[in-house]
């Protein structure tokens, strides 16, 4: 467990890429020292990476690790689950892809009869598993050590052999222009199959995914159905997703109207 002042720093490291000891030390009235350990131990967990004077999140090429990623925006993605788990009834057939706002989607389902789940994420698998009224079946490939995830060419051939009523996939970062963005060059394939054997795509990702990048393109906003985010600022992504035909739905501003 984090103790509340490492949430207060992933989440400044979040906002704005890196941070620095001294600023987190007047921000939190103590000791350059103590900030250093507290970067040292967030560096231990690797949460962060550490640089001269201060810690980085992520670069553009290099995601960040897996326990990060689940913390960051972590009430967003519970939130963003629960919505997409609304969209998906009874007795559906779905993919459900790598990462961890998908997690909390495979969480959010588990309350569901009579569902179908393939999944490339053992994580998913491993949650799914213990409950009879969902049957999973998982994919076979290179299971990548970082997450779990299985990626390669034996998990496309696997996927090409279903269409299914829903996929549920995540994205690594989502560029101004609407590309959909990933690190792993091998997931891509895997990702674009699920894309292509699904009736009714859903993108959910969290509103951190406009402040990054990553390398490898996934493909583009306008191929997914309906787009789940806690919310979206960009209104050129908004004008795309009218032109397209896509559903954006912000459970950000749902709280905020329910809270009015």
């Amino acid at each position: 467990m984090l103790i509340p002042r490492h949430n207060e720093i992933l989440e400044i490291a979040r906002r704005n890429g890196r941070v620095s000891v001294d600023e987190l030390a007047k921000r939190f009235e103590v000791s350059p020292q103590t900030i250093r350990k507290d970067l040292n131990e967030l560096c231990d967990r690797r949460l962060l990476a550490r640089t001269h004077g201060g810690a980085l999140l992520s670069s553009g090429v290099q995601n960040v690790g897996y326990e990060a990623r689940r913390i960051i925006s972590s009430r967003e993605k519970a939130d963003i689950a629960t919505r997409v788990a609304t969209m998906i009834p009874d007795n559906a057939s779905l993919f459900i892809n790598i990462g961890t706002t998908t997690e909390a989607v495979a969480q959010a389902l588990l309350q569901h009869q009579g569902l179908m789940v393939i999944t490339n994420n053992i994580n998913v698998a491993s949650l799914m598993r213990g409950y009879s009224q969902i049957e999973v079946v998982i994919a076979g490939g290179v299971v990548r050590h970082a997450d779990g995830g299985i990626v390669g060419e034996a998990a496309v051939d696997f996927m090409e052999q279903f269409k299914v009523d829903f996929a549920v996939i995540g994205a690594s970062a989502i560029d101004p222009d609407g590309s959909l963005l990933d690190y792993d060059y091998r997931e891509v394939r895997v990702t674009q199959t699920i894309m292509q054997n699904a009736r009714h795509v859903i993108l959910a990702a969290d509103s951190t995914k406009f402040e990054r990048t990553a390398p490898v393109r996934v493909g583009h906003l306008s191929q997914v159905n309906t787009f789940v985010t806690d919310d979206c600022p960009s209104r050129h992504l908004a004008k795309i997703a009218r032109e397209n035909d896509v559903e954006i739905i912000e459970t950000g501003k749902i709280e905020d109207t329910e809270g009015v």
